[in-house]
């Protein structure tokens, strides 16, 4: 369980008062989805900082911006979100800490929650449910996995699509490591993850090295391999003279 003073060390600009009322539907989505670790929980919570802003946005400011416009169909990222009818870009924006987008986000956590977000999606952004979301796509996506492996690189792609903002993240991290007492990564190999999914993209993920191109030998013919047998030959014919003269 998180405490209130542990919160407030690794978000320090997060007022009193959010924290009473963000915290206990915090640690009530982590124990759900067995973020119950010192490395799941400060993997997690170091990564909703980012997103939110310390939980200062809870709800996608909506422009709308350029960005913002391709939510609303037609276009290929509206179809990726499941956005179909106008309007849906702002709808569905994203909500919660880790921001949920489009129709069928919408549609997929609200059902795994026995919630309809289709209907109201506003209630997204409230307390109980943004973090219940933020927490079942966490674990869906086997970020617990890779945070007990310390992929804190490896999370941040999957919930970013790339490593936006990664120095803020890591900041973060280190301290939520800090103040929870995670500890440093342990010397020596790490135990692999259990073979899946998640050791898949790590395996994809590692560097291969470089192939190395045996020395080119040169064939061997007729010619080449009578070499030898000439040579010592030539060698025998040599000693016996001396050893006549």
């Amino acid at each position: 369980m998180l405490t209130d003073p542990q919160l407030q060390q690794i978000m320090p600009n997060l007022p009193a008062s959010k924290r009473a009322l963000y915290l206990p539907h915090l640690n009530e989505a982590m124990q759900a989805r067995a973020i119950d670790t010192a490395l799941r929980c400060a993997a997690f919570v170091a990564q909703l900082a980012h997103e939110s802003g310390e939980f200062r946005w809870m709800e996608e400011i909506w422009g709308p911006t350029a960005a913002q416009l391709r939510y609303e169909p037609p276009g290929d990222l509206a179809q990726r979100l499941g956005n179909t009818a106008p309007g849906d870009g702002k709808r569905f924006k994203g909500r919660g800490p880790i921001q949920i987008t489009g129709r069928f986000n919408y549609g997929k956590y609200g059902e795994l929650l026995g919630i309809d977000l289709l209907t109201d999606p506003t209630r997204a952004a409230a307390p109980e449910i943004a973090f219940a979301t933020a927490a079942l796509y966490w674990q869906s996506n086997g970020l617990n996995e890779l945070a007990d492996q310390r992929q804190f690189v490896m999370i941040t792609r999957r919930i970013n699509g790339g490593t936006n903002g990664l120095a803020d993240r890591q900041m973060y991290y280190a301290r939520a490591q800090t103040v929870l007492g995670a500890g440093a990564a342990p010397r020596g190999r790490a135990p692999a993850l259990a073979r899946g999914y998640e050791a898949i993209v790590a395996d994809q993920a590692a560097p291969r090295p470089a192939s190395v191109t045996p020395a080119r030998r040169k064939p061997v013919t007729k010619k080449t391999a009578a070499k030898p047998i000439a040579a010592r030959k030539t060698a025998a014919k040599k000693a016996a003279a001396s050893r006549r003269a």
